[in-house]
């Protein structure tokens, strides 16, 4: 795809015109992929079984639809609950809270069921933000594999209530009383622990067994930030950071709109920096150095690939910029790093530089340069603390070498899994059978789990009460917004309190720790109903002055010389996370397995990360499984490459989180297990390494990637400009296309054969605005969840059968000059693909008024409503396909099998084939069959309700009372829905007032006359 400035691609099999992607491209509806030989999706072709088993099937069909269905009789309540009325949703405030995650959210029940989970927008952290983990969470309450009773050395222990665990209580007392007599160590291992009245509860525990100690770690480590603070200003503490109030970005590795600390909170914050009208013509700047391409990095004005081993020396760089005490280290030119550095003097107290480094030395010299500028008081506040990383990885070695010296008598793990994701869990797994007594709260028989005598399973966050303190002075409240469903589980906090003798629920504590900790008096009762309704507490917070900084800068340049170099250090390798399954707690969620990485689009994966130019020189090609080692240590199975653009050269990354075992029978044996390449010292656990060497093995496996094989033929769809070009031209950027007529040139909307659809009282629509969407994600689990989208598994996908309804596109751009790269020039072609620009678009049903899918179905299942919507009859379609091959978006998606409560098919994929499972579906919303295709409904369900409650009150719905799933998750605003024959609604003034200049419709070449326009993308970049 080109316009006059750029040349804009998906992938790299669309940038080298591989001929597979181009057969694929031709065809619009395969009938499968085809998988490399040997893999485990090889298609050997029909046989004369494979058809008779659909013809057996048909039959079957048939013959069952001829049947007389079975009478299904309702059975009213006996007594029904009080503020449950059927068919009427119940909201609930609680807060998401899992490990260092953490979202302030609404909970939406039918029926007494949790099927949704919206954004608190009373919270001052999140805003109404979500993130696509947030989001999903709703189906992990409902997991079968979640154990539904204690178990003891791997026995489950089958009681109809908790009271009938008390020998179970009795025996775990009486070890850890033994533990305590004998004087060895009794430690409960956690990760982050954000909630003020569960680390009182551990205290009450300690003060019980004097022998115990709290060990926090956190699988994707903050130690090395917390670590330069206690240094710098005496405080291990990680301080608020506010992106709100710089005009200067700096970021070093730090992933902050996609996984680093609070990402929720700083991508709407980040926004807020971006967004541009007619009354705001000024944006943020924002430059990232970083190893991979991360979704920060894909939204940076400039970014520049850097190696691992040079992280520290571009960080120097910098402060000797800024600095008059310079310090001596290696140096590394960069004119970006003289840029940024123009640019940060000349905002002084209105910048921010961060880095994801956990080396403490890195983390102490951005302390210095921050100092420098000003920014402590203003975008950065230590005297307002993060709680979201608390871990330590100096005790957690501790704990390890003390397990393996027999010195420790009981071990509790409560929400950690370290045997798994910590750097020596091996060594904590061959050593654990040193501890007498072993107990994990895990909700599974985990790695950890596993290995000890006894499970007494937690209970999801739905169903316990809790609380939480992200920030100093920010607290929120969780609530069960469900019974439990496995009544043989226990909320840890209440196993803890009652090992520690104390004779009180956790319900009751929670309460007794806010009236005499958090509250500041006034009447109790009134304030906890507030707090509990509102979901929130906040603290009004007296910032105080910034303590002074105190920098060991002879340390630090030590430290630095010593781990970092100017000269390559050959290959070497950078480890992350996935804004999807994460730390690898979330693989069993398979809503979070099939959402596509923002940047490679793969899922059900991880895999080996190269650039271009490794490829090139070691003869690569997408998929082809490779044996990797880091410094002698090797992954347990081969692993696929994928050549992404942006690697820094010389690099390669892997996704943790992946190659679990335990999991359940969704996330087991997906992906490689990375977590044994990491390195550990005595203090720090550090996520990249040297001395890296990969072997083909000669076999592939395919990467199930979506959009790589679809395309826009060629027209420009993503419209972008240069912040100063806007400024002297607001319509900078956009394609103004015109048509040839017999009247001369003419624009596209002028000329029509259609007659016009008549829509006197709604016009629904939406703008989306390119400048705020960083593709987190949390827009597609949205609307997966609200909507029940199928999952279809990675065959499916690979087959291109992938039924989000919402996608995010994401582009490639490279100079226009670059466009003799595309003749398959393979010494050239490493240059476009070295460090491109990256656009990210949200594409669903555009709802256009002059629809190509409704004038070519030939049984009218798909038709234009008054309200300005594009409708699908279900029922009605009979499978053609046409109106898909019509779409010029291709936004539709065909049902090619059924997906829910077909067992034996789709098991492993999909939560509808249990009964269980299927307790997350919308009631409002039609499960669909085979054989129909599906696509966008702009949450008719959600305009039908608010217009029925608008009418029951005599009035028009206001509006931001309707919203879509996919605008309600959107955690930077990106997405505004609204009605747009109201003038003063929010997405009319949006699109006809303050954006007009560069608001435009896709393809508006076409005609098609979209209601979803989309605001031009912005990069304050220099014009050169």
């Amino acid at each position: 795809m080109k316009d006059k400035n750029k040349i804009y691609w998906q992938s790299i099999e669309q940038l080298s015109q591989d001929p597979e992607f181009q057969q694929d491209g031709e065809r619009e509806f395969p009938e499968s992929a085809v998988p490399s030989k040997g893999s485990e999706t090889e298609d050997k072709g029909p046989d004369r079984r494979d058809f008779l088993k659909v013809m057996g099937f048909s039959v079957a069909a048939a013959s069952l639809a001829a049947c007389d269905t079975p009478v299904k009789k309702i059975i009213p309540y006996v007594n029904k609950p009080e503020e449950i009325e059927p068919g009427i949703a119940n909201w609930y405030a609680s807060t998401y809270l899992d490990g260092s995650d953490y979202c302030s959210v609404l909970v939406k029940t039918r029926e007494g069921r949790p099927i949704k989970i919206e954004g608190n927008k009373l919270s001052s952290v999140t805003k109404g933000g979500t993130s696509a983990r947030a989001q999903a969470s709703v189906l992990s309450l409902y997991d079968e594999t979640r154990l539904h009773f204690f178990t003891v050395e791997g026995q489950p222990q089958r009681v109809k209530n908790n009271t009938e665990y008390r020998s179970i209580d009795n025996d775990i007392i009486a070890g850890l009383n033994n533990a305590q007599n004998a004087g060895k160590g009794i430690r409960i291992v956690s990760s982050t622990i954000m909630s003020p009245s569960t680390k009182a509860v551990i205290n009450d525990f300690i003060s019980r067994y004097p022998n115990a100690q709290h060990v926090q770690y956190d699988a994707v480590s903050a130690s090395g930030i917390l670590a330069a603070n206690e240094a710098s200003f005496g405080r291990r503490v990680i301080p608020s950071y506010d992106f709100s109030k710089a005009n200067v970005i700096v970021s070093f590795g730090a992933d902050f709109l996609g996984t680093w600390i609070s990402p929720i909170e700083y991508a709407k914050q980040y926004a807020s920096t971006r967004k541009l009208s007619k009354d705001k013509k000024s944006m943020s700047r924002h430059y990232q150095f970083e190893t991979t391409l991360t979704v920060t990095g894909s939204n940076a004005d400039y970014r520049q690939p850097v190696r691992p081993s040079q992280e520290g020396l571009f960080v120097a760089a910098l402060y000797n910029k800024l600095a008059s005490n310079r310090i001596n280290v290696p140096a590394v030119e960069s004119d970006l790093v003289d840029q940024a550095a123009q640019d940060l003097l000349a905002n002084r107290g209105k910048s921010l530089v961060v880095s994801g480094s956990n080396d403490a030395a890195v983390q102490t010299l951005v302390n210095e340069i921050n100092n420098i500028l000003g920014n402590y008081g203003t975008s950065i506040d230590i005297n307002t603390p993060s709680n979201q990383k608390q871990g330590n990885d100096a005790a957690m070695a501790n704990f390890i070498s003390d397990v393996e010296g027999g010195n420790i008598g009981a071990v509790i793990f409560y929400n950690a899994n370290p045997v798994y994701d910590h750097p020596k869990g091996q060594a904590l797994a061959n050593s654990l059978e040193n501890v007498d007594l072993k107990i994990s709260f895990s909700e599974r028989a985990d790695e950890t789990a596993a290995l000890c005598n006894y499970v007494c399973p937690d209970r999801h966050f739905l169903e316990s009460w809790n609380d939480a303190e992200p920030k100093q002075g920010f607290y929120s409240l969780g609530q069960p917004t469900i019974s439990p469903l496995f009544k043989g589980t226990r909320q840890a906090q209440d196993s803890l309190l009652i090992w520690a003798g104390r004779n009180v629920d956790y319900y009751t504590y929670i309460q007794n720790h806010w009236r005499n900790n958090i509250f500041e008096g006034g009447n109790f009762q009134s304030q906890w109903d507030k707090a509990l309704h509102d979901g929130i507490y906040e603290v009004a917070q007296d910032g105080g002055e910034t303590p002074s900084i105190n920098t060991d800068l002879s340390g630090v340049q030590q430290a630095i010389r010593n781990n970092y170099s100017a000269e390559p250090q050959g290959l070497e390798i950078s480890f992350y996370e996935t804004v999807s399954v994460g730390n690898g707690k979330f693989a069993n969620n398979p809503w979070l397995q099939e959402l596509p990485d923002p940047l490679s689009k793969v899922t059900w994966d991880n895999y080996l990360a190269i650039p271009m130019s490794i490829a090139n020189e070691q003869g690569l090609k997408q998929g082809d499984l490779v044996n990797l080692t880091v410094d002698g240590n090797r992954l347990n199975k081969a692993i696929p490459v994928l050549v992404q653009p942006g690697q820094a050269n010389g690099t390669v990354s892997v996704a943790l989180g992946y190659g679990r075992v335990r999991s359940g029978s969704v996330g087991d044996e997906i992906g490689v297990d990375a977590y044994p390449l990491l390195s550990v010292t005595s203090d720090t656990v550090a996520y990249t390494g040297l001395n890296v060497t990969f072997e083909k093995t000669g076999e592939s496996q395919k990467l199930a990637q979506t959009q790589t094989a679809l395309t826009s033929m060629a027209r420009p769809v993503v419209q972008e400009a240069t912040l100063s070009e806007y400024q002297s031209d607001p319509y900078a950027g956009r394609f103004k296309p015109m048509i040839h007529t017999s009247e001369g040139h003419r624009k596209p909307m002028d000329v029509t054969l259609w007659y016009e659809h008549e829509m006197p009282n709604h016009l629904w629509g939406m703008s989306i605005d390119l400048n705020s969407c960083i593709g987190c994600n949390a827009c597609i689990i949205a609307c997966n969840a609200e909507n029940n989208i199928p999952v279809v598994g990675k065959t499916e996908v690979l087959n291109r059968r992938e039924m989000h309804w919402l996608r995010i596109d994401r582009y490639y751009s490279s100079p226009a000059e670059t466009g003799k790269y595309f003749d398959g020039d393979q010494v050239a072609l490493e240059n476009p693909a070295e460090n491109p620009r990256v656009t990210f678009q949200p594409m669903l049903c555009q709802h256009c008024n002059h629809a190509p899918c409704e004038t070519v179905c030939p049984v009218a299942a798909t038709t234009h409503s008054s309200d300005g919507l594009n409708q699908m009859a279900y029922n009605r379609c009979i499978g053609t396909r046409y109106c898909a091959n019509n779409c010029p978006y291709k936004v539709r998606r065909f049902n090619w099998f059924k997906y829910y409560n077909n067992p034996g098919h789709f098991d492993k994929n999909t939560p509808m084939n249990t009964a269980l499972g299927r307790m997350v579906l919308n009631p409002d919303v039609t499960v669909r069959s085979r054989g129909v295709m599906e696509k966008c409904s702009m949450c008719v369900q959600r305009i039908q309700e608010g217009r029925l409650h608008a009418k029951r009150e005599r009035r028009r719905p206001v509006d931001g009372e309707i919203v879509t799933a996919c605008a309600g998750a959107c955690p930077t605003d990106a997405i505004v829905f609204g009605d747009l024959n109201d003038k003063e609604s929010q997405v009319y003034k949006t699109i006809a007032e303050q954006n007009k200049e560069r608001s435009f419709t896709v393809l508006e070449e076409i005609n098609v006359r979209p209601n979803i326009a989309y605001l031009t993308k912005i990069r304050n970049i220099n014009k050169a």
